[in-house]
């Protein structure tokens, strides 16, 4: 009877502490929300046309994020600022893409929301341009249904994703909730386009490493030369970085010869294949067929368990010297980043009406950022770099 007793009383105890932790967030949820409709009711009384003719502006305590929404409509403009402000963003929101453009320079956003049919500058221009003026900010594309396929191709100039209007006070924030989620995961797996030649073996997760000892092929693929005289090789930091997630390894024939600059091995990523050529002249001694089940040593130890094959070189002190090593390799690596963040920037060019020149864009690096491009720019990557 006790022992039923006193689990009773933690049972209840247990029920009560949930109850009043419910209750208790409920209560900061409703308080927070009060201050939100007092920010957003002062926010709209106070006076920014120095800054921009149609700007109004609302601040929150510990934003989620700060949004600029341009929109020629004022009656979107509203429930942007209605329902985001509520949902705990901080906004500023304008009429035109030109006052849009201004802001961009003079303030940091993580979110730019533009409309893209607009007078005077469509949202095509206000992407390009906000995507040059801030690299950083993502931008949103509001769309009506009859201007979607133009959304999704504004996608290609560096825009996030679009949101088509009209929409619901839910199915705003959820989308905008998506879009922060998706921020956040990027700007944690982006990569500095710095080069550090290591006395590690294991690559940092925010720069590109060389490790100390290693030789570079101009196709991406490490060597390594091991005591009895056989080069071991295996995909490198930069393209292993770049490529992301790799679902198989196509391993070359054990015993067969393949000449330098010839197909060696190649890795695939869903329906995607990336080859790699051979760095040096030689026969294919063994293969690492352990990494096949075990693709995660490809990022955690890529130069001790992530080799791919094994070959005895033929020709391999007159190969070596066209193989890259220490700071030579490093002054290689920094010329292929600027090559690929070239790749793969927003596309640039001439606006409709002649707004926005052509922007010479640089893309910043993100860990897998290949996972998410087209068939076209995968292609370009692999003929360009893995060649």
């Amino acid at each position: 009877m006790v022992a039923i007793l006193v689990v009773s009383m933690i049972v209840a105890f247990i029920v009560i502490d949930i109850v009043v932790r419910i209750a208790s967030e409920k209560v900061r949820e409703a308080k927070a929300r009060k201050e939100r409709l007092a920010a957003l009711d002062i926010g709209l009384n106070l006076d920014f046309t120095h800054e921009a003719k149609s700007l109004k502006r609302v601040d929150v305590a510990n934003p989620l994020a700060r949004i600029l929404a341009v929109d020629d409509e004022p009656v979107i403009l509203d429930s942007f600022r209605k329902i985001l402000v509520v949902a705990g963003y901080a906004i500023d929101t304008v009429e035109s893409g030109r006052e849009a453009l201004g802001l961009v320079q003079k303030h940091k956003y993580d979110f730019v929301f533009t409309d893209l049919k607009m007078p005077e500058m469509d949202g095509l221009d206000v992407v390009k341009g906000a995507k040059h003026f801030s690299p950083e900010s993502d931008v949103i594309v509001i769309t009506g249904y009859a201007t979607i396929e133009s959304a999704v191709n504004a996608m290609k100039y560096g825009a996030m994703d679009y949101v088509q209007k009209p929409f619901t006070e839910d199915e705003l924030v959820e989308f905008t909730k998506k879009c922060l989620i998706r921020r956040q995961d990027r700007r944690e797996k982006q990569i500095n386009p710095t080069v550090r030649v290591a006395t590690t073996t294991h690559p940092s997760e925010h720069e590109f490493a060389l490790p100390g000892g290693v030789f570079i092929s101009a196709g991406h693929v490490w060597a390594n030369v091991t005591v009895p005289g056989l080069v071991r090789v295996g995909i490198d930091d930069f393209a292993r970085k770049m490529i992301g997630r790799i679902n198989t390894i196509e391993f070359p024939a054990k015993g067969s010869t393949v000449k330098k600059g010839e197909r060696l091995f190649a890795i695939r990523q869903g329906e995607r294949t990336a080859i790699f050529k051979a760095p040096i002249t030689g026969k294919v001694h063994a293969l690492n067929l352990e990494l096949a089940q075990n693709l995660e040593w490809l990022e955690k130890q890529p130069y001790e368990k992530g080799w791919v094959c094994s070959l005895k070189p033929d020709q391999l002190a007159a190969e070596l010297e066209n193989l890259k090593i220490g700071e030579k390799a490093a002054t290689w690596y920094r010329q292929e980043i600027q090559r690929v963040r070239a790749l793969l920037a927003p596309a640039s060019g001439n606006g409709h009406n002649g707004h926005v020149e052509e922007l010479p864009a640089m893309a910043q690096l993100v860990e897998g950022q290949l996972e998410e491009v087209d068939e076209r720019t995968w292609e370009k990557f692999a003929t360009s770099f893995l060649a």
